[in-house]
């Protein structure tokens, strides 16, 4: 495990101390626990863009796509506990 160093406002510390002390942890812990929050936190994004990102290509390329219509009905009706059909891709492109 490697050590780094950190310099923070005087201000972010006593905030951190305090948050840790509330939630029982030491500030050490709940700096590790942050960081490691905001890292996963970054990587779940970067995953949902690059998902998003192949999405708009695979509809740019297919020239289909689902009414935004239909596709609300369709969850509300799931919501709702009907079993409603899925709603079919059509073309949008001319």
């Amino acid at each position: 495990m490697s050590t780094t160093s950190l310099k923070l406002s005087d201000q972010l510390k006593q905030r951190a101390v305090a948050a840790a002390e509330q939630i029982g942890l030491s500030p050490h812990a709940f700096m590790v626990q942050a960081i490691e929050l905001a890292a996963t936190s970054a990587e779940h994004r970067a995953d949902f863009v690059a998902a998003a990102k192949t999405a708009r290509e695979r509809t740019l390329s297919s020239g289909k796509g689902y009414d935004a219509a239909e596709v609300h009905a369709y969850l509300k009706a799931r919501i709702d506990g009907e079993k409603p059909g899925k709603p079919k891709a059509k073309s949008w492109q001319s």
